[in-house]
Parts: C-alpha cells; sequence; structure tokens
C-alpha cells in the first residue's frame, strides 16, 4: 500500500459526500499512486505520510488536502491529514506541498473536506497559523470540552475565541438556567443570612432570569460569564 493510499483509506469514516466516493475510486489507480512518485526533492525527504494520517475514530481534527488545479482537472486526488499529528503550522504546511509536490511551489492548496474542525474555522481556500494554533488547541480539549468550546465559539460568533478565553468565562454543563442559579444561590451562601421559616419565598425564577439577563449566557446546556 502506498503512502496516499493511507490516508484516502481514512475517508470511510467521515462525512459521506460524493467527493470520497470519487476519491476511494482514485486510490486503486495508477493516478494516484504516481502523485508520490513524482518527486523527491530534498526538503521532503523526512516526510512519511503515515505518521500524519487521519485516524476518524480519535476524534481528531483533520482537513482533506487537495489542489485547485487538480480539482479543476476533474482529479479529487488528495490526503486527510491530521492537525493533531503536526507539530506546528509549518509542519502542517510543508505535509500538504509535500503530497501535491509534483505541481511545484506554485501549488494551489483545495481544502476541499474537514473532520472534526469546528465550522467557524474551516475554509476551503486557506487556513492562517492562528486558525491552526486554534485548532491545535482544540483537539488537546477532551469531549466534553470540546462540545462546550463550540457551544462558546457559536455564542459569540467569533472565530478567534482561545481556550484560555473559553475557560475563562466556562462555567459548567447544567440542565437549566434555574439549576445553575439554585447551585450558585448554594455556592455563594446567599440565603444563609435569611431566616430558614423565610428562604421559601425567595424567588429563584426571578432572580435566575435576572442573572441569565446581564451576568450570564446558557447556551447548549453550557453557562458562561459575560464578563
Amino acid at each position: 500500500m502506498n503512502e496516499l493510499s493511507l490516508f484516502s483509506e481514512s475517508m470511510n469514516g467521515a462525512q459521506s459526500t460524493d467527493m470520497e466516493q470519487s476519491v476511494k475510486a482514485l486510490s486503486s489507480s495508477n493516478n494516484l499512486n504516481n502523485v508520490v512518485e513524482v518527486y523527491d526533492d530534498d526538503e521532503f525527504e523526512d516526510i512519511d505520510l503515515a505518521d500524519f494520517k487521519h485516524d476518524y475514530r480519535t476524534g481528531e481534527p483533520a482537513l482533506y488536502v487537495g489542489s485547485y488545479k487538480k480539482y479543476s482537472e476533474g482529479d479529487l486526488t488528495g490526503c486527510w491529514v491530521s492537525i493533531a499529528k503536526c507539530a506546528d503550522y509549518d509542519e502542517f504546511m510543508r505535509v500538504c506541498h509535500y503530497i501535491h509536490r509534483d505541481e511545484g511551489e506554485d501549488v494551489e492548496l483545495m481544502f476541499q473536506d474537514a473532520d472534526n474542525v469546528p465550522e467557524c474555522w474551516y475554509s476551503e481556500c486557506s487556513l492562517d497559523e492562528e486558525t491552526f494554533d486554534l485548532i491545535k488547541a482544540y483537539a488537546e480539549l477532551d469531549e466534553d470540552e470540546q462540545r462546550a468550546y463550540e457551544a462558546y465559539l457559536d455564542l459569540r460568533c467569533e472565530s478567534d475565541v482561545t481556550v484560555e478565553d473559553f475557560r475563562e468565562h466556562y462555567c459548567g454543563e447544567w440542565n437549566s438556567e434555574e439549576e445553575f442559579t439554585e447551585n450558585l444561590i448554594e455556592e455563594l451562601g446567599i440565603l444563609d443570612e435569611i431566616p430558614e421559616h423565610l428562604r421559601r419565598f425567595f424567588d429563584v425564577s426571578a432572580y435566575s432570569r435576572e442573572l441569565f439577563q446581564y451576568d450570564y449566557d446558557f447556551c447548549d446546556n453550557f453557562v458562561f460569564r459575560t464578563m
């Protein structure tokens, strides 16, 4: 099995598209096999594509890297490249250019599909270093934090929100706004100075509405501080 075939096989676990079927068909053709044999440039000598193979079972972020030239010719040759397995942006870009080195230095990379990459960070035509670093940091979170981070990205409607910013505002996962409010009341001892026989008159719902109007946001069962 050649190097590019290793990547094409991982397409099985990603989102099913017409492009997937085309790439699977290409993976058994000479056209795909020949791509890795065209160049043997010194700058690519240390690259083993198997080291960057996307394993869809792990939930790691990855991009399917093709090129606009090949795409315009009806050729969907490319590879699924794991962002998590690339040490940094420079290595990722070097791997991408290695895949399409038959086109020389002027290759126009085309990120034809994404797996486990939040939508706000995906662009077919580009991936800059800042976005790569954000995706890399996202990949290092556990599954629960990833879901919460994605909710926070949607809430903020911004693509440059860092993990540090997310964690600073994240207040956990809750079934409802009132459940969070009840926990906060107990945690802060808000009712401690109220005589016990009067505590039942405290309007938790009204207090919760006030909190989530100004101080907190509730999104997909996650609570975030607004400030």
